[in-house]
């Protein structure tokens, strides 16, 4: 059994990381492999719009034909068990990085049929591959909603769905930003606040990644 888990921030050792830190234990306790990928330590870009994954015939087999940095991290998403996603929030989404990776792996898998009788969209792959979507953010709870987060962030979730055909999303909120508040303009937080709710909250979230990744593998490995 194998786990991939991707790192869409640029920061290591912070939120996100230590939350799929934390993920990724609970993937080996489970007893599978599990590997970490920062995605900013590769170099490329988005999906360029090409259709070649969507011509009759071809020969792409649910692989993004461009090549450059990223190639041989997709070719790893294809023979593994479990994927689980992790960004921070940057103005209302994902991290540029995370989205144009997940353009390179969704839309080669993604596509444009339908069955004729049951009028579903018909599923590229055979097998279902559980993932998991970690979104950690300065918003608290309160804030999330009233910026409708749950539907701006939820599409993601919903393309993972449909891909592979399970998907569960793990929200991380109220997360500490800076390591000392007084060298930023930023007066809009409350320091002593924001660092009384990360000793408080974050190892309760961080517990949460930890069972997100257990249960998933748990739940690959009735579909082998």
């Amino acid at each position: 059994m194998k786990a991939l888990i991707f790192n869409g921030s640029p920061r290591k050792e912070w939120n996100t990381h230590k939350v799929l830190n934390r993920a990724m234990e609970g993937v080996q306790e489970a007893g599978a492999e599990a590997e970490l990928i920062h995605l900013y330590d590769y170099e490329y870009k988005g999906c360029v719009s090409c259709f070649a994954c969507k011509r009759r015939g071809n020969d792409a087999n649910g692989l993004c034909i461009c090549r450059d940095g990223l190639t041989e991290v997709l070719k790893k998403a294809q023979d593994t068990d479990v994927l689980i996603f992790g960004s921070p929030v940057y103005l209302h989404g994902m991290t540029a990085q995370m989205r144009a990776f997940l353009e390179r792996l969704l839309f080669p898998i993604t596509t444009y049929l339908v069955d004729p009788i049951s009028g579903r969209r018909i599923r590229y792959l055979k097998k279902i591959v559980p993932t998991g979507l970690i979104y950690t953010m300065n918003n608290d709870v309160e804030a999330m909603e009233d910026k409708q987060y749950p539907v701006l962030l939820g599409v993601n979730g919903t393309l993972l769905q449909m891909a592979y055909g399970y998907n569960e999303i793990l929200y991380v909120n109220d997360t500490y930003q800076f390591t000392d508040y007084r060298k930023y303009e930023a007066n809009l937080f409350d320091e002593k606040k924001k660092a009384a709710i990360r000793e408080r909250q974050f190892p309760l979230d961080s517990e949460k990644a930890y069972e997100l990744g257990k249960r998933l593998v748990r739940l690959a490995s009735t579909y082998r």
